[in-house]
């Protein structure tokens, strides 16, 4: 068991994901519009973060856009978007403490994630 763990992928992928992805490959005509919706979502997106002044946003080529928070604590404003039902991602290890990870959604999801944002002193 103790070689599996060394070999084993950061993230598990479940059977459903699996086959999802593997459906969505199939799909050679929706599969273009997918990327080109993500990528454009995720411009926006990152133009919003960009006009509050405590966040950094970096460079983003996936669908996720990373940000360090330059003042305040990224514990606590990921707390306080849990708590209105807004998932982001926060890294203990030190070179990540001070950013979240927030995936791309939809545009209405993005929104209020913004909105939430601004609504913190942004």
């Amino acid at each position: 068991a103790a070689q599996l763990w060394k070999i084993k992928q950061p993230y598990n992928v479940n059977l459903a994901a699996l086959v999802a992805a593997l459906a969505s490959l199939e799909d050679a005509e929706h599969l273009p519009q997918t990327v080109a919706r993500i990528v454009g979502e995720r411009e926006r997106l990152a133009v919003g973060l960009r006009e509050l002044s405590w966040l950094h946003v970096y460079p983003s080529r996936a669908n996720f856009v990373l940000c360090r928070v330059t003042h305040g604590d990224a514990a606590q404003i990921k707390q306080a978007l849990d708590k209105q039902g807004i998932l982001v991602r926060y890294y203990r290890k030190p070179d990540l403490r001070d950013c979240i990870r927030i995936s791309v959604g939809t545009p209405d999801q993005n929104e209020r994630l913004l909105a939430a944002l601004r609504a913190m002193g942004g």
